[in-house]
């Protein structure tokens, strides 16, 4: 559907890519309501696309009133996910608790700096983009895995693994200690590749102590592929 009329959009976030059903229902009553598009975005979020200026308030009031929340300037950016081991035979991590516990973490933060991403797979297939995301957390046999630096667009960047093994609150205080290090070195926004050679990385001793092929490829790829 096109709209010739002049038309802004809402993105609801959605934790682990989750829609719950009383708010899908909402959305789908709101759509034909206002006539409006729905896109799943490449985040795992829904935006409902082609609302009238004077109708967004409305609409963002009774998506509200069920809980939902919306993206815009300072929110903590919501992991990408895989579908982990529940319902994938690869699966031998579970995506969505790891950033259950991620964004409990920062539930109560007010302002998080633009604009690094966090991914995390559930195997070494690394389904979300895991290998190219600002930081990067991988499921392994042993633990978790944790990449930096990576990112898509027009310039790609593989992730480089600083940390592995570790359990679920490892992987927390890390994603924790890398996000103050890229709220302290940033003015407004700014991918963790333009900081990974930064003297103060909080992980500057692993990264020189990783041989090149770990920077660039996780145990166990070339076999699952």
């Amino acid at each position: 559907m096109t709209q010739n009329t002049a038309a802004t959009r809402l993105t609801i976030l959605m934790p682990a890519g989750r829609l719950p059903l009383p708010l899908m229902a909402k959305v789908h009553a709101l759509a034909e309501k206002y006539r409006l598009e729905i896109y799943l975005s490449t985040l795992q979020n829904l935006r409902l696309m082609g609302i009238r200026e004077e109708d967004l308030p409305l609409i963002r009031g009774e998506l509200a009133a069920l809980g939902a929340q919306f993206k815009g300037p300072g929110r903590f950016p919501i992991p990408r996910v895989c579908i982990g081991v529940r319902d994938c035979t690869m699966g031998i991590g579970d995506p969505e608790r790891i950033s259950a516990l991620i964004l409990a973490k920062f539930k109560d933060r007010e302002k998080t700096k633009q604009k690094f991403k966090i991914a995390i797979s559930g195997c070494t297939l690394g389904c979300s983009g895991v290998l190219t995301t600002d930081i990067g957390i991988m499921a392994t046999r042993k633990g978790f895995d944790l990449y930096v630096g990576g990112k898509g667009g027009p310039n790609p960047k593989v992730g480089r693994r600083v940390l592995r093994d570790l359990d679920e609150q490892g992987v927390v205080s890390a994603v924790a200690e890398l996000v103050e290090f890229h709220d302290a070195h940033t003015e407004t926004k700014q991918r963790m590749v333009k900081l990974i050679d930064h003297p103060e990385f909080p992980y500057k001793a692993e990264l020189s102590s990783l041989p090149a092929q770990a920077k660039l490829m996780p145990e166990g790829c070339k076999e699952a592929v």
